[in-house]
């Protein structure tokens, strides 16, 4: 039975009220587990609103980070988990049925109930905090409506265990699989909820990581870069300690009870989008016979394994569902059919191993520890940059590389009838590509191949399988090896310096092109005459971006016309980089004719083609939404800094929008921290817009002016260097 409080205890027990909650409907063994948790529990918010949370226990300090993770942004926490279980369609209604079937094709609650009973008791009691955080916190907020999770149960942090903002499933084409499942093509929405595909392609996603052993180092203490390219807003900033010796700061991805891109007092991780070949297709040889479908495999006819999924969804009636019958073999399960094959797909599954490293690697004092942290080798769509307090660097290659017969092109889709195809063992940590200390004192990845990784110190191609890696050199890849190679002297500063270098790579051969293809035009050519103002202002630029930079404007709208025109009607996507044949390769009046058009839209929706970069590139944040609106006559900020295919280290991934002329980004540079190890942890940092998802909380846009010059502010990661910049101290629920 419920205690009554009487307004005299009110007045005389505001102490004990802080640390109490009255749940309805909850039990009184919960409602005081809770409270215990609560009371344990210290969050202080420093001066941008960045939680610091202080637990006896890691447990305790799990409960108060997720607790303030859901003060920050409910909204963001609860969709993860939606798109994590495959219950997007409870909210968003019909368009989400098949990005739902694709999660549940892997993503079953009955085994990753199992599987939570079966974990390790210390991660329970991590998982149990999670819940328990996240119901405290919906108890302490009534105003609050979940879109459809009215109770968090701590198996849920299984079905989201690694932070990336696309994992393996994510490669699933959704279109396809709707194909096969149900006759009809893709439909999609981003109303409400995560972006469409579609919106998440305008700037490729992935990250910048680099690392600098104390040998190029002024102050000869190794630094790392942490550089983070997601859409905005995708994670969190705070810091985690307890008194069992966990003390991380960084960013975690909202609704996980880890630091995914951070740091400790000793060791620092940054991971980066991997083009490693963690994922295999199988080509499948079925059969109908007797009403079963059969596939070949050897000298075998298998059965294919069917079953039944019900994919519940939101209509404006209330709750509907559709159910499918599902195939599978023992390769995975079938998500398409090509030239007359079924198509099964094999990835890892192995969720509480990969709770397991996303958190210890948290805890990790040397190099020793991270390391073996890897050896779980769960992490298997990043690469990770790393360096600690003893003056160590290294290279993590993608962390879970399947042994396989090289005779195979396992880019494509692979026979799935020989069982030659078979996955065998992993690749050990010594046999994919890796470094550690090279003799360059430095090493990269900006999601291109390992093979410049650490410049002539770099893993080389011909040691390891082909299918380590299916990626390439890129043009951030060069600009980040031009900014890091022959540098001995780095600093903090420098190193954001480097991090903001606005050398555009990308532009190196296609500006010579367009110059040569003017020069070579005749003087009778009316497009010479059109074009003669903006390529002497192409000739003579630098090729670095700026706000003031009307050459960068030219630059990035003519790259993105040509690719426009070489692409034709079936291009798809507003930006995608130089794609197809090289821009000097094309006609040098079609280069001409691209410049024109060019300065006719930019006359035409800003009055002239003589725009600076920075009245067209814009950073905007209106309202706390997923999916953000933008309006040219709202309040916005001048950006310099360009897409990524460019060669931008620093990243902003922007286009108009309905309604708007103006260019308004929504990926790219999310959260940059830079790190300096040694006896003390030195570090900057910084946050697209700020930490807070609501509009009214100053700490909501606060950062927004720091994020688009490269302004990184003080990290405040000793408890002592809070002392005068503490906006907030309390209890969860007080």
């Amino acid at each position: 039975m419920k205690q009554k409080l009487l307004p005299t205890m009110l007045v005389l027990l505001p102490a004990v009220l802080s640390s109490l909650v009255v749940v309805r409907g909850a039990n009184d063994p919960e409602t005081a587990r809770w409270a215990q948790e609560a009371r344990n529990v210290t969050i202080i918010r420093d001066d941008w609103g960045i939680a610091h949370v202080f637990g006896k226990t890691d447990a305790e300090t799990v409960f108060g980070a997720i607790y303030a993770q859901a003060e920050d942004d409910f909204n963001r926490v609860e969709t993860n988990y939606l798109n994590g279980m495959g219950r997007l369609a409870e909210a968003e209604g019909e368009s989400a049925i098949y990005q739902d079937l694709r999660m549940k094709l892997f993503i079953r609650s009955a085994e990753l109930k199992k599987q939570y009973t079966g974990s390790p008791p210390w991660l329970q009691a991590l998982m149990n905090a999670f819940a328990d955080g996240l119901n405290f916190y919906l108890a302490k907020h009534p105003e609050v409506k979940p879109r459809a999770i009215t109770r968090f149960e701590p198996w849920m942090a299984l079905s989201f265990t690694e932070g990336s903002i696309g994992g393996d499933i994510e490669r699933i084409n959704l279109g396809q699989l709707a194909a096969f499942y149900g006759g009809v093509p893709e439909q999609r929405s981003s109303a409400g909820g995560r972006p469409r595909e579609d919106e998440m392609d305008v700037e490729p996603s992935g990250s910048n990581g680099a690392a600098i052993a104390p040998s190029n180092t002024a102050n000869h203490r190794a630094l790392l870069l942490i550089n983070p390219h997601t859409s905005f807003f995708f994670r969190s900033e705070l810091q985690m300690v307890s008194d069992e010796g966990l003390n991380a700061y960084g960013a975690a991805t909202w609704g996980q009870f880890f630091i995914y891109q951070g740091f400790n007092d000793r060791v620092g991780w940054m991971h980066t989008s991997s083009a490693v070949d963690a994922v295999d297709e199988y080509l499948e040889t079925v059969e109908k016979r007797d009403g079963r479908f059969y596939y070949k495999y050897g000298n075998e006819e298998r059965p294919v394994v069917s079953d039944v999924i019900a994919v519940p969804y939101r209509t404006p009636a209330g709750m509907s569902e559709k159910r499918f019958t599902v195939y599978r073999t023992h390769h995975g399960p079938v998500i398409r059919e090509e030239n007359g094959k079924w198509v099964a797909i094999r990835l890892m599954q192995d969720p509480v191993h990969a709770l397991t490293q996303s958190y210890t690697r948290t805890k990790a004092k040397d190099y020793k520890a991270f390391r073996q942290t890897m050896e779980l080798h769960t992490n298997s769509t990043n690469n990770t940059i790393y360096a600690d307090a003893d003056g160590n660097i290294a290279y993590f290659h993608g962390n879970f590389i399947p042994r396989r017969d090289p005779k195979f092109d396992w880019a494509r889709p692979v026979d799935g009838s020989t069982p030659e195809t078979e996955w065998h063992e992993l690749l050990s940590l010594d046999e994919s590509p890796h470094l550690l200390n090279p003799k360059s004192g430095w090493l990269y990845n900006t999601n291109n191949w390992p093979w410049s990784a650490a410049g002539p110190s770099s893993p080389r191609k011909e040691d390891y399988p082909r299918y380590a890696d299916n990626g390439s050199e890129s043009a951030r890849g060069l600009h980040a090896i031009r900014v890091l190679q022959d540098k001995q002297d780095f600093t903090l500063d420098s190193l954001i310096a480097a991090a903001f270098d606005s050398y555009l790579t990308g532009f190196e051969k296609p500006i010579p092109a367009l110059i040569a293809a003017w020069d070579s035009a005749p003087a009778s050519d009316p497009l010479k005459g059109k074009t003669a103002g903006p390529v002497e202002l192409l000739r003579r630029w630098d090729l670095r971006w700026g706000v003031g930079s009307v050459p960068t404007t030219l630059a990035v709208f003519w790259a993105e016309e040509v690719q426009r025109r070489a692409a034709g009607p079936a291009g798809r996507g507003p930006r995608r980089g130089f794609g197809g044949p090289p821009v000097e390769s094309l006609p040098a009046e079609q280069l001409l004719q691209a410049l024109a058009a060019v300065c006719d839209r930019l006359q035409a929706d800003f009055g002239s083609w003589k725009t600076p970069w920075g009245e067209i590139n814009r950073f905007q944040r209106l309202t706390g939404a997923i999916v953000q609106p933008f309006d040219d006559a709202a309040p916005s900020i001048p950006v310099g800094f360009t897409a990524s295919q460019w060669g931008s280290l620093a990243a902003f991934g922007a286009r108009s929008y309905p309604g708007t002329r103006k260019w308004y980004g929504t990926s790219g540079n999310s959260f940059v921290a830079v790190v300096e190890f040694g006896p003390t942890v030195t570090a900057k940092a910084v946050t697209a817009g700020g930490v807070s998802g609501h509009p009214e909380s100053r700490h909501f846009n606060d950062e927004a002016r720091r994020y688009s010059t490269g302004d990184l502010r003080p990290v405040y990661f000793y408890r002592s260097q809070l002392k005068g910049h503490t906006e907030r101290e309390y209890h969860p629920g007080s």
